[in-house]
């Protein structure tokens, strides 16, 4: 399966607590923090509700 990187790019504070999970779930904590996931519907799901505080980076 194809894997992608994701970027955090904005910062969490002010943020709902729900889309500060998912960016926890995801693994990211710190500003700039890259981390890499298979692309399963999941991972598409929960980067798809926070796509305005992450960069997907091919």
């Amino acid at each position: 399966m194809a894997t992608i990187k994701i970027k955090q790019v904005r910062s969490i504070i002010k943020r709902p607590n729900i889309q500060k999970l998912t960016m926890e779930a995801l693994g990211l904590k710190k500003m700039n923090a890259v981390v890499e996931h298979e692309a399963t519907p999941q991972i598409l799901g929960m980067v798809a509700k926070v796509k305005h505080l992450v960069e997907v980076i091919n």
